[in-house]
């Protein structure tokens, strides 16, 4: 992230002074403008000035949306969704045992980004790594199981994407759920593709292993009786989870097409529900609320600091000209197809920087230009929620586990990304 922060704040400069330089000053009483230095140099107070207002406004939202997922935790919905999944995980990976603690960690991780819990499903990303990996016969390189759990988990499908919907509702938008539709709808689509992907690469990156002289080759480790990250709960019947998959695909073209009419009843039905289901499951309710709006409120001040510095190397590259140069020459093909200059930014920010998309979308949504609820400013917004920051993904799951050799890991990852901005153009077109 330092190098990306440094080359965007370094190309600004380096235009914005190339322009200065051919600059010419207008004759007097032509007008007061300003030459490309001055402006850059206004866009960067300016947008410094912005990121702590919006940091600030974000404060109410976050605190709200994770008391009422801090309210689902305690009350066990993630071991629900856990129960549900499992018969699914065991088919998709078939050379992972059922009662391995892999599959524990692993549906925990995607229970996790389901509900839009980024903090809680890194770490159990990172112990099925772990477990992964006491399976994995080639040390140092990405196993079949990894590989695959790895593109799921960038396109992971997302039913709440809590952040962008704090974003929104912080920059004014008259419907700040209304991208649940799409980026459901985006999301499955890409963990598709991401499952197709990996399934197939498993052909074409075949796993090697190096026995060197006298040694004696690797075998699969023995499956020990290590206790599993939460308690061991039995899944439901088979039959409930492809019922229930059904359910989620199906809801697919409801929510499309009635987006706009079933949107304004998403958060408060939500937290009816969330409520309730704490009720039913004896969670003092006030008292989680209390604890995760506690959370959200410190959440929205420490990213303060993050959101000046991209939001200031996002102004000066804007108002140097980099980006028209970028971007603008790609977005005279692909907006007619629905993906604006905007798409194409916000897009490769999310595949190399999370804290860096975040802050280009907060920039994105606070332009009168744009807004949040214009078409770009949907489509900036299920980009965001439907697609992950794949290099700091491959970087963070694998360098926990040593690996080097992540053969078609990247192919997957960026298949399902490409996958989720197309969907997420689709979607935004059907709905807008």
């Amino acid at each position: 992230m330092s190098l990306i922060f440094f080359v965007i704040v370094l190309i600004a400069f380096v235009i914005a002074g190339a322009r200065e330089i051919a600059w010419v000053a207008p004759a007097v009483g032509q007008g007061d403008v300003k030459s490309p230095m001055q402006m850059m140099a206004d866009a960067m107070l300016s947008s410094a000035d912005a990121s702590v207002t919006l940091a600030i406004g974000l404060v109410g939202v976050m605190a709200l949306f994770l008391g009422l997922m801090k309210v689902a935790e305690k009350g066990g919905l993630l071991v629900v969704i856990a129960r549900l999944v499992r018969p699914l995980m065991v088919r998709l990976f078939p050379e992972v045992p059922a009662d391995h603690p892999a599959i524990g960690a692993m549906i925990l991780n995607l229970s996790a980004n389901v509900l839009g819990l980024g903090n809680a499903a890194t770490p159990f990303g990172i112990r099925a790594m772990e477990e992964l990996d006491k399976l994995n016969p080639a040390k140092g390189t990405a196993s079949n199981a990894m590989v695959l759990f790895l593109a799921i988990n960038t396109a992971s499908v997302t039913v709440l994407p809590t952040g962008v919907i704090a974003l929104r509702a912080a920059a004014g938008s008259v419907d700040p759920a209304g991208i649940i539709p799409t980026t459901l709808f985006a999301t499955v689509i890409a963990t598709a593709v991401a499952i197709l992907v990996a399934k197939l690469g498993q052909r074409w990156w075949p796993i090697t292993v190096t026995v060197a002289a006298g040694e004696e080759a690797p075998r699969a480790p023995v499956v020990s009786d290590e206790a599993v990250v939460i308690e061991d709960v039995k899944p439901y019947p088979e039959w409930a989870s492809y019922l229930t998959l059904l359910g989620i695909v199906g809801l697919i073209p409801l929510t499309v097409v009635f987006g706009r009419t079933i949107s304004p009843w998403i958060v408060p039905g939500l937290m009816v529900l969330l409520l309730g289901f704490g009720l039913l499951r004896r969670v003092n309710i006030y008292e989680a609320f209390v604890e995760g709006a506690r959370d959200g409120f410190t959440v929205a001040l420490r990213i303060i600091p993050y959101l000046v510095a991209i939001l200031v190397a996002v102004g000066m590259f804007r108002a140097s000209g980099a980006l028209d140069m970028m971007i603008g020459p790609l977005a005279k093909v692909t907006a007619p197809l629905g993906l604006p200059a905007e798409a194409l930014t916000m897009t490769l920010l999310r595949m190399l920087s999370g804290s860096g998309a975040f802050g280009y979308l907060a920039s994105m949504l606070n332009d009168p230009a744009i807004g949040p609820d214009s078409y770009t400013g949907y489509l900036v917004s299920t980009i965001q929620g439907s697609t992950e920051t794949t290099f700091y993904v491959l970087a963070v799951y694998f360098g926990a586990v040593g690996v080097k050799r992540i053969r078609h890991a990247l192919v997957a990852g960026l298949s399902a990304d490409v996958a989720g901005v197309i969907a997420s153009a689709v979607a935004v077109w059907l709905m807008i």
